[in-house]
């Protein structure tokens, strides 16, 4: 069970500073964002029926959101909510930069804030000051909809101490972001087959290099795992072995992963360049008819396909379905975390409002109107599924996500799909990438836990850690002999403390 430190007190938290988080928001120089104030309705704001009640009979509410390039009194989507529920609410906005720091002075100050939407480390933060309202009563009495939009196990990232502490959001979820594609009208050239393990991989690779005198396989520093890491059982950042979570890092698998990607650079399989690579970088020797595979994330598809086909009209893809492990088996690794939580604050005299404004946010249709518009103008739906209208979708509905406060978890990755389907062939790859994972998907079991201290604090230093050895592990800039002596490092640095948190975490809810 994760505890909060009880003797944390809200009038202590203007000396209580973010950013010893280790999660802060910048350097120098403070760029804040006007406060919205409230706005008047203009003859374009949707005329959908929602609640019946008039704003003037709500008390007004504000609300502190996370950095955005709008104006929220000036957008489509806060017209729409506040039509459907009735509450007049100000939007503050966190500034690019010292965000933590901006958001510890809103929430200490007199200006009376009732609602504030937060990362993990911000949430944890501000839960363990004594900032935010436990809010398990609330849900009872004022939160139907809430409960019937969002699973019990979600609620558990948010679970402190026993008590709920706000409502998280978990977004579009589950859903897969990258597969390796190839030049196919290569493949043919050279009579190959679809790989379908990681030996068979090498082959094709090996194959490419003789013959066409390209990089056989490009990728960037940041996207180290996926396809090829998961036929050696590195699926995502934790995995629950004998009952217990082990960290990529500390897993034996770990070595055998590096090992082969090392012997693919250094026979020039992979991308020389890979430890400095960014995805744009490796983009463009694939499109630029440089590199014959690329592990391509969907959202990206329409761009790097359409760079290919201009460059080289007669060039061919095709996705390579997810490889084979040892034992002949397929799986693809995923996270299911909580993006944002959204709480109320303790300070708050509207706590009862701001709690029936967010449900009523979740009432099915408006929640559906804030996701996809209106039909017949935002979107429209063709053989079962959502299509966007452009270019009204975009204007009105590109920032929505930034008013969610909490999504309907059946329908709302069915919703979401629209936004795909702007392209047709970001649409197909990501279609195709969701068919090829269907069935074989593994969930990080760390998805719902709640933010803990230990993890918080270390993840993002640990992380970077991890990654840059490992591509000096692949890159022969360091021996793979000196794996165990970084793994000592990883451990002291906090990766012992972090993995003890979890698996403290992990036990309590078995």
């Amino acid at each position: 069970m994760i505890k909060i430190k009880k003797s944390a007190v809200l009038a202590g938290i203007l000396g209580f500073t973010l950013a010893l988080s280790g999660c802060g928001g910048g350097g120098g120089g403070t760029t804040d964002t006007p406060a919205a104030q409230p706005s008047d309705t203009p003859a374009s704001t949707p005329k959908d029926e929602g609640n019946k009640d008039t704003t003037a009979e709500k008390p007004g509410l504000r609300m502190i959101m996370q950095y955005g390039l709008f104006d929220p009194k000036t957008e489509y989507v806060a017209k729409y909510i506040q039509e459907r529920t009735g509450f007049n609410v100000e939007y503050e906005l966190l500034p690019a930069e010292n965000a933590d720091e901006k958001l510890n002075l809103l929430v200490s100050s007199k200006d009376n804030y009732d609602l504030v939407k937060l990362n993990a480390a911000q949430f944890y933060n501000l839960a363990s000051a004594g900032a935010l309202e436990p809010i398990d009563e609330l849900l009872e009495s004022h939160g139907n909809y809430i409960k019937q939009s969002i699973k019990q196990e979600s609620f558990g990232s948010a679970t402190i101490d026993g008590k709920i502490y706000g409502i998280p959001e978990t977004g579009a979820g589950v859903s897969i972001g990258e597969e390796l594609v190839v030049r196919q009208d290569w493949m043919d050239e050279l009579g190959l087959s679809m790989p379908t393990t990681a030996d068979e991989l090498y082959n094709v690779l090996k194959t490419i290099k003789e013959k066409k005198k390209v990089i056989p396989l490009t990728m960037s520093k940041d996207s180290l795992y996926g396809d090829i890491a998961t036929t050696f059982g590195i699926l995502t950042d934790w995995k629950e072995v004998d009952g217990k979570l082990v960290h990529r890092a500390e897993q034996p698998e770990m070595k055998e992963y590096i090992t082969f990607m090392n012997k693919l650079y250094k026979e020039g399989l992979l991308d020389t360049e890979t430890p400095i690579n960014t995805a744009q970088k490796s983009i463009e020797k694939f499109s630029g008819g440089n590199a014959a595979m690329y592990k391509l994330a969907w959202w990206n598809a329409g761009t790097t396909i359409a760079a290919l086909e201009k460059n080289f009209p007669e060039a061919k893809t095709s996705i390579i379905p997810y490889l084979k492990g040892k034992d002949g088996k397929a799986v693809v690794g995923a996270k299911a975390n909580t993006t944002w939580y959204v709480a109320i604050l303790k300070s708050s005299k509207n706590k009862e409002a701001a709690m029936e404004f967010l449900n009523a946010k979740l009432e099915p249709e408006t929640f559906k109107g804030i996701a996809l518009g209106k039909e017949g103008v935002h979107h429209e739906v063709k053989d079962g599924k959502y299509y966007p209208i452009l270019p009204i979708f975009n204007d009105e509905l590109n920032n929505a996500s930034s008013f969610l406060t909490g999504v309907d978890e059946e329908k709302y990755p069915i919703y979401w799909q629209a936004r795909v389907r702007k392209d047709p062939i970001l649409q197909a790859h990501f279609e195709a990438f969701q068919k090829n994972a269907e069935g074989i998907i593994v969930v990080d079991p760390m998805s719902t836990a709640p933010p803990i201290e230990a993890v918080s604090k270390n993840l993002l230093k640990l992380t970077t850690l991890l990654d840059d050895n490992v591509l000096q592990f692949i890159s022969g800039a360091k021996p793979i002999d000196a794996y165990d002596q970084f793994l000592a490092q990883w451990r002291a640095e906090g990766g012992a403390d972090m993995v003890t948190a979890a698996n403290e975490w992990f036990q309590s809810t078995k």
